[in-house]
């Protein structure tokens, strides 16, 4: 049985016992550095010629990982991958894809340190912005499970005499999530998470400077047994695969943060209707 929803609390980095656990996590993650993440295409992991090398913004020297680079072949691969993935994916009951999410939050729970660390390799944050981060993915899975559960039934409305009325929410299909460097982890799993609980399955395009996180996210949801093409990674440049899950006519919505004019020239793109296109794209910017 779920307990009621209470956001993370923080550590103070001033004591030493929290201390101790981040400086074994700070290690435990530079043995880890320099590893190369593939892409995630349905069942498959491609490993691409071409790369994308994270580098630690405070030290221009380290890289902390290779991801691969997907071009735009490999982006229609994956909007093609989730519309399949779809078909049954909106079919699972709403309880079930939330405890997806509740499993995720637990393990990013155990592994607090670790990825908190992750982030203070590759953006250079302090800590306790680093494990606030951290903090705020876990608080996202944990709160969007929680109201998939109490949204997946039929909901009332408006009573009106001699009439039964009841609103139900359905998932929309596949969705293309762009989500900003400045919060690698918290924001895009939230991005990530919202879509896929509710039905939809997810094109995830990470930020280019802060891919590694985002691949370790990936595999935690693995860990969870997220059946293959709910989620498919394809890190690679915005001009290349992001106007291509964009405008493509299988993609269903969009969501994005980041500067006005990339939000802007998204909307512009997914106004036009294309070629086999069935509806009008929805976007989140």
């Amino acid at each position: 049985m779920l307990t009621t929803y209470r956001p993370e609390s923080y550590v103070n980095f001033a004591e030493a016992e929290p201390r101790k656990k981040m400086l074994e996590a700070l290690k435990y993650v530079e043995s880890q550095l320099g590893k190369s993440y593939p892409l995630r295409i349905g069942a498959q992991r491609i490993d691409t010629d071409n790369k994308i090398a994270s580098i630690n913004p405070g030290r221009n020297d380290q890289v902390i990982g290779y991801v691969g680079k997907a071009n735009s072949d490999q982006a229609q691969q994956a909007v093609a991958a989730a519309d399949i993935a779809f078909r049954s994916w909106s079919r699972v009951d709403p309880d079930v894809r939330a405890r997806y999410l509740i499993k995720a939050a637990a393990i990013l729970r155990r592994r607090v340190y670790e990825f908190s660390a992750w982030m203070v390799f590759e953006e250079s944050k302090p800590w306790i912005e680093a494990y606030a981060d951290t903090c705020e993915a876990i608080d996202f899975l944990e709160f969007y499970g929680r109201e998939m559960m109490r949204l997946g039934g039929a909901q009332t409305v408006t009573p009106f005499e001699g009439e039964e009325n009841e609103l139900r929410y359905v998932p929309l299909g596949v969705g293309a999530i762009i989500p900003p460097w400045n919060f690698p982890l918290a924001i895009m799993a939230g991005m990530t998470t919202a879509a896929i609980v509710t039905g939809n399955t997810v094109v995830l395009k990470p930020a280019s400077t802060a891919p590694v996180i985002a691949a370790k996210f990936v595999e935690v949801m693995e860990e969870c047994m997220l059946p293959p093409g709910v989620l498919n990674f394809v890190p690679g440049s915005g001009a290349e695969i992001g106007d291509t899950i964009v405008e493509h006519p299988r993609t269903r919505f969009i969501a994005f943060t980041g500067s006005r004019e990339v939000g802007e020239s998204i909307f512009q793109k997914a106004a036009k209707v294309q070629k086999g296109q069935i509806w009008l794209k929805r976007t989140v910017l």
